[in-house]
Parts: structure tokens; sequence; C-alpha cells
């Protein structure tokens, strides 16, 4: 269900909000995913080499960087996101982030945007995968929130006014946490920088 809601978001047929288990709910951002927002420059720029994009959705980063030149690959758990992807002119594959992605110990960047660094709830264990995905002195580029923003696990689900997906986990982390959730996962920060209403790290492992 929650691949099923996320596809009829992308392809504009339902209002899509996700609910937070205190109740809260907000749309679900499709529309900034679709083309490239301000910041998105800045983290292509720091993408070197071969790079893997993580929870890639309808492909504006990993197409971003094919044009570029640059040898990039998206991986998203929703097989529309992927063939939004693909259609783009970029290479994507459905895959989940744990389990077996193509290219494991080689690559050079993992790219982890729009918050995605939320995958899975475990910050840490995110960051540990991406280090053995990369290849030695690889760079994980991460984009987190804003500082005083509290970091947090928290159970969140999607809606629309007729359907509702199973709560999953999810993950918040702040600008304020990342560098220690960076040691935790034996890599560093090396970068921070901020566009309005956006904040990144680089981390080097």
């Amino acid at each position: 269900m929650i691949g099923e809601l996320y596809e009829s978001a992308l392809a504009g047929l339902d209002i899509v909000q996700i609910e937070y288990a205190g109740g809260l709910r907000r749309a679900l951002p499709t529309q900034e995913w679709l083309a490239l927002r301000p910041g998105d420059t800045t983290l292509l720029d720091r993408c070197a080499g071969p790079t893997l994009d993580v929870g890639s959705g309808p492909g504006r980063l990993t197409v971003a960087l094919a044009e570029r030149g640059m040898p990039a690959l998206g991986i998203d758990i929703t097989p529309y996101a992927v063939a939004m992807t693909r259609a783009a002119g970029g290479l994507a594959l459905q895959r989940d982030v744990f389990g077996p992605v193509p290219g494991a110990g080689r690559w050079e960047t993992v790219l982890l945007a729009d918050g995605n660094i939320g995958i899975g709830g475990d910050p840490v264990s995110l960051l540990r995968r991406a280090r053995r995905l990369l290849a030695r002195g690889g760079r994980i580029v991460v984009e987190v929130e804003a500082p005083g923003v509290p970091s947090r696990t928290e159970d969140v689900r999607l809606r629309t006014a007729g359907a509702r997906s199973d709560w999953f986990r999810w993950a918040h982390v702040s600008v304020d946490d990342i560098a220690e959730l960076a040691a935790r996962s034996a890599a560093q920060v090396i970068e921070g920088w901020e566009v309005p209403g956006r904040w990144f790290c680089t981390l080097r492992t």
C-alpha cells in the first residue's frame, strides 16, 4: 500500500498526506521531487565519480548527474518512480538499499537527498550500510534538517481520503547531530553548507 499511494502521488492521481503517529499530517511534497530545486546544484557539485542515489524517487538528481556525464544509478522501492527516472533518461533499479545493490563496495559517492537519511528509521544503520557500498575513501552526501530541529525516529504512514498504508519507521536528523551519528558509523563530517531553507553535509568514510 505504501508503494501504491506513493505512485498515486507521483502520478498526480490523488492528494497524499504523510500522517505522524501524534496525529500531525502534511502533504507529501512530490512536486518538489519532479524538477531541480534551489540547492540541488550544490549537491550535484559534491558528487564525485560513480554515484548511487538512494531513494531516488522520480530521478531528478540521477538524471542531472547523467546529463553531467557522471555514472549514476538511482535506486527506489517504487516501480513507478523507477520508470519515471528511466523515461527521463536516467539509470534506475527497483532496490532496497539494505538488500543487494549492484556495484557494492565500488561506489565513490552515496547520495541521501530529500531527507532520505531517514530511510529505515535508524540513521546509524543506514550510514553503515552506505559505507559498505562505497569504495575506500568514498563520500556520503546527505541532506539534513535545520539547526534546532530535534532528531528523532517516529512512526509515519501515507494516507488519502480513502486509503491508508501501514505504519513505518522514519528518522529525522538535525544538522546539530549529524557529526555524532557519523562518528558512530565510522565516518566523519568534512563539510557542511546551507542554502535558504536546506542544510547539507559531506561525510568521508
